[in-house]
């Protein structure tokens, strides 16, 4: 599959593939699809199971902000570490 294919397919989502194809810059021009998911995580995740050698790569195929813009994370907050002591759930 194209890149653009790709893209077009898995809009706004996190990918991971296998480069089967690139240009003569490096860029992959035909890959296969390893994994895909709104959540960047999950995808690697799937890259830790990728084995050693294979020529990979992951993207985003949203629209990446423009340059002057600012992107805003909502605070994640670290769990209290009495229940990591305790082996409880942080929730």
């Amino acid at each position: 599959m194209t890149v653009e294919a790709l893209k077009r397919r898995y809009k706004d989502e996190w990918v991971l593939a296998e480069v089967l194809e690139a240009d003569e810059q490096g860029h992959p021009t035909k890959v296969r699809l390893i994994a895909h998911s709104k959540n960047r995580d999950e995808v690697y995740r799937a890259l830790r199971a990728v084995p050693d050698g294979k020529h990979v790569c992951t993207l985003y195929t949203g629209e990446i902000p423009k340059k002057g813009y600012a992107v805003v994370f909502p605070e994640i907050k670290a769990p209290a570490l009495g229940s990591l002591r305790a082996g409880l759930p942080p929730w």
